[in-house]
């Protein structure tokens, strides 16, 4: 389990390192095509920043809000928010505001800005057909994305996504084709990589945002499995939520990411591994399985 943490929490770092050298690149063929220097990777990045924060604060309320989840109490159900109660302890964690959504999927999600203001949503599929060591180990998993603060790495990952976009954007706006700052061949090779960089630019963030989001899961069944000490409960689980193959009533794209397994299930069953936001469930099972 350890093992499987550290490698997880390296190979998000190493992702991240990517991302953002990735886009100081992108600046620099900016600046050189459009002779703004860095004025625009600043102008990007601080609107990019600015959409994010209010995503950040209100994110899970709209998350909460699209899946029709409820807040329930502990007299509305006593044996979910016991469970969750009592790993909460075990984590050392605040308890968080506990939902469930009424659908016959089986998934769960967790958001919130950081434990102090986190939510853990359950589907009543779910609940009915998975055992006690089971759910257990779905509550697990949700809470260590709290206590891993992965909804704030996310939220770095998308300022990243959306100064990209944003650089796109302008390159095509500002028509950056008339290259100013023309210096010879070596400018003529210069203009050609940025304008191939940025039309690809959109495709290839997104494509590390997918890919940090992948590690988050794989390191939240790890350090689940490390509160419980039974990885083989959450091998189950998702054992379980793989052979249900109708997608959730009210899953949207938007907040697809953020639930234990990929709400849609059939609809993305041919989609390229780049462009999942969950890595396959064979291999997290696979990964339980070996783990001691």
């Amino acid at each position: 389990m350890y093992k499987q943490i550290d490698s997880n929490k390296r190979k998000t770092v190493f992702l991240m390192v990517i991302f953002i050298t990735f886009v100081l690149v992108l600046g620099y063929f900016f600046g050189e095509l459009s002779g703004y220097g860095y004025a625009g990777v600043v102008l990007a990045a601080i609107i990019a920043f600015i959409m994010t924060l209010v995503s950040y604060y209100s994110g899970d309320k709209v998350a909460l809000a699209t899946t029709g989840a409820k807040e329930i109490k502990k007299e509305d159900n006593p044996y979910v928010y016991r469970m969750v109660e009592n790993l909460c302890i075990t984590a050392g964690l605040p308890l968080p505001k506990i939902y469930l959504i009424n659908d016959s999927a089986p998934n769960a999600f967790a958001t919130g800005r950081d434990p102090e203001h986190a939510s853990i949503a359950l589907t009543t599929g779910l609940i009915d057909s998975l055992e006690n060591e089971e759910l257990e180990g779905v509550i697990a998993h949700e809470l260590s994305h709290v206590k891993n603060y992965d909804i704030r790495i996310m939220m770095v990952v998308i300022v990243l996504v959306g100064v990209v976009a944003l650089l796109s954007d302008m390159f095509v706006r500002i028509k950056i084709f008339g290259n100013r700052n023309n210096k010879g061949n070596a400018g003529a090779i210069i203009a050609i990589v940025g304008l191939v960089l940025m039309i690809l630019s959109p495709l290839i963030a997104k494509v590390i945002q997918l890919a940090v989001s992948r590690k988050r899961e794989y390191l939240a069944d790890a350090s689940g499995s490390l509160l419980t000490r039974y990885p083989a409960g959450l091998a189950n689980a998702l054992e379980k939520i793989s052979k249900y193959k109708n997608p959730m009533k009210r899953a949207g794209t938007a907040t697809a990411h953020l639930f234990i397994a990929n709400p849609y299930f059939s609809a993305k069953k041919f989609a390229s591994k780049l462009f999942m936001t969950h890595p396959p469930i064979e291999e997290r099972i696979k990964k339980l399985r070996g783990m001691a």
